[in-house]
């Protein structure tokens, strides 16, 4: 890839950090990651590596996960770290090095053996109001836009909301009884054989919640059960692809499974005459107007297991009409829009070049200005989706023959329903 200004690449600042506190704040943006365990089931294993940086895929657990929960505007994590806590440290910069774009990973070491709740409860000064927790050993490959969305509806006087999964046979598990989405009792065991809701092991939690923690105590046997019986906790079922890397047998699956499994299809779609009515060089909110169809559309792909990026010419910009912020804040308030309705935008490239701009640091060729492949080419490295199942939507020819350049379907849209016109594609 080339350094920052040399040739036509643009700035890494062309990269959207697609989440602000400004714009939505009760949408989650931080997850605490439980990574302290001993992982004596794994035996020599882990003797000297802990679980969640163990290799999968040519890279630790940990950045798979990481940058699974990135998709969903999450962009500050905190490990929650015990046992060996000076290798999760020291696998940081391999872990960043897979991430698509830069977000902030901090390390919390709990003093003792702790157990969940009591890591926490030594992080408690370091955590939002609002935040995601989950464990660094398991991927649960759901969409996590329907927590947030859910989560960023409930009263006060709810402390957390759990993922929830529907299981044939959950002999194996402890169950959790809902009554539509609030969550009443957590149960044993059931009968060999017998279906049942279990708990995913992750959570979106409120800051109140850490008031009931003590130094050492459980999250699952101590707190939730309490809270369920206050009814102070509700229930998010999710669908998908599961795997915990506890056991030998489950981490050789994971290092088979993972790396295929998440490279996903991806949705690009441009943005002015697709995403919103093109009133020519839209900068701020007051000229953003949905296309009808438009959010459903992302939320489709989003549900269905796609990446969708969008790919967008700003030459605005270069014409003076407005600056690089209002495209940044403009783009993070579209992507919590869609959030809350349980779609995400996962990364945005655009370009504010353009050969005839009034601002000189803006008046140049790029590759990246459609119809050059730039931006789908640095989205496609960044990201690593199956160009085979890659598809552009755009409604320009120029759209088309980028998509062609980067060597990804084009489909021409012409107007009405975008979600109508994008449906039949994602298959």
């Amino acid at each position: 890839m080339r350094k920052p200004g040399e040739g036509s690449a643009p700035n890494a600042e062309l990269r959207d950090p697609l989440g602000s506190a400004d714009s939505r704040p009760d949408l989650i943006r931080q997850c605490a990651i439980l990574v302290g365990g001993l992982g004596t089931r794994l035996g020599d294993l882990t003797a000297t590596t802990p679980k969640p940086i163990l290799e999968v895929g040519g890279r630790p657990f940990l950045a798979w996960l990481v940058r699974e929960l990135m998709r969903f505007g999450l962009d500050e994590f905190v490990l929650l770290t015990g046992h060996r806590s000076e290798r999760i440290e020291a696998a940081l910069p391999a872990i960043r090095a897979h991430l698509p774009r830069p977000v902030r990973i901090d390390i919390a070491r709990e003093p003792v053996r702790a157990g969940t709740g009591g890591a926490l409860f030594h992080t408690r000064d370091r955590l939002h109001d609002r935040f995601l927790l989950c464990n660094g050993d398991s991927l649960f490959d759901f969409n996590v836009a329907d927590l947030l969305a859910a989560s960023a509806g409930d009263g006060d006087e709810v402390a957390g909301r759990l993922v929830l999964r529907r299981l044939a046979d959950a002999s194996r598990y402890g169950v959790v009884t809902l009554e539509g989405d609030r969550v009443t009792e957590f149960s044993e065991r059931p009968a060999p054989g017998a279906p049942g809701i279990i708990n995913a092991g992750v959570y979106a939690l409120r800051r109140r919640l850490l008031d009931r923690l003590t130094a050492e105590c459980s999250l699952e046997r101590d707190i939730l059960p309490a809270l369920a019986a206050e009814g102070a906790l509700r229930g998010t079922i999710g669908e998908g692809y599961f795997r915990d890397i506890g056991i030998p047998a489950d981490l050789a699956l994971a290092r088979t499974e993972l790396p295929a499994r998440l490279r996903r299809p991806a949705l690009f779609l441009d943005r002015d005459g697709v995403l919103n009515v093109d009133h020519g060089w839209v900068g701020s909110r007051d000229r953003f107007t949905w296309m009808p169809g438009a959010i459903e559309a992302v939320r489709l792909a989003t549900s269905r297991g796609w990446h969708v990026f969008v790919v967008t010419n700003q030459s605005g910009v270069a014409r003076g009409l407005y600056d690089e912020a209002a495209v940044h804040a403009l783009h993070a308030w579209m992507a919590d829009e869609i959030r809350h309705t349980g779609g995400t935008i996962d990364d945005v490239r655009y370009c504010p070049f353009h050969p005839e701009g009034v601002v000189p640091a803006y008046r140049r060729i790029s590759d990246w200005r459609k119809p050059a492949p730039g931006m789908i080419l640095d989205l496609l490295r960044a990201w690593e989706p199956d160009p085979s199942r890659c598809l552009l939507v755009g409604d320009k020819p120029t759209d088309m023959d980028a998509a062609h350049a980067a060597g990804i379907r084009g489909f021409l849209y012409a107007g009405g329903d975008v979600a109508e016109f994008v449906e039949p594609l994602l298959v």
